[in-house]
């Protein structure tokens, strides 16, 4: 046995013109619709997690640049 089409019989929808085209001012027909997920979408990273890795890095230069600042002062 064969699925039935997600669309409409144009055969049997009322408002179509010859062709499948409507008249001006009339709604078409919906097709068939899905809904649901076919898998569970992840949660967006929270905006903390943004602001720490950030952090880090910055802390991370500032260390850098006090090691090559500390360096070129005693050896200068």
């Amino acid at each position: 046995m064969t699925a039935t089409p997600p669309d409409p019989d144009p055969d049997r929808t009322p408002g179509l013109e010859p062709g499948g085209g409507v008249r001006p001012g009339d709604t078409p027909p919906e097709s068939g619709q899905t809904s649901g997920l076919s898998h569970r979408e992840r949660t967006p990273p929270k905006a903390t997690t943004g602001r720490v890795v950030i952090a880090i890095i910055l802390l991370f230069a500032v260390l850098v640049a006090a090691m090559l600042l500390t360096k070129a002062f005693l050896l200068g």
